[in-house]
């Protein structure tokens, strides 16, 4: 069994594509119209072929809570995985990326945390 698409709720699809493609520099894999939202998913440039990331709006009440409280209580929604940290983070914030917290040692990780400026905290790490 593998992991396909995983998700993340965002507030704004067209605003979520934009920062994930722009500012991250995850490449767009699908955008196709799926009822009144698109189903639009994001890869890694490194692996295009490998799992996609869902920008899931958050139009159900339940999903809008659970993104508003996880934020609110600074609880980042996933990780993604760089080679190295200080490097990512510098590229990042020239990139207008607002980081809740810098690289940070925590034993045999290192990690930090951005706002995706679409309702979510996103932690970064280097194992």
């Amino acid at each position: 069994m593998d992991i396909i698409v995983t998700s993340i709720f965002v507030e704004d699809q067209d605003k979520a594509l934009k920062f994930y493609t722009e500012a991250l520099g995850f490449v767009k894999k699908h955008d196709v119209p799926a009822g009144e939202a698109r189903w639009i998913t994001v890869v890694s440039p490194n692996e295009q072929d490998g799992p996609e990331l869902l920008l899931e709006p958050n139009g159900h009440p339940a999903a809008k809570e659970y993104q508003e409280k996880l934020f609110a209580d600074g609880i980042p929604v996933t990780m993604f995985g760089v080679e190295n940290i200080h490097e990512e983070y510098e590229r990042l914030m020239q990139n207008g990326v607002t980081f809740t917290m810098k690289p940070t040692d925590m034993g045999d990780i290192t990690l930090a945390v951005f706002d995706d400026t679409c309702g979510n905290l996103i932690q970064i790490i280097q194992q």
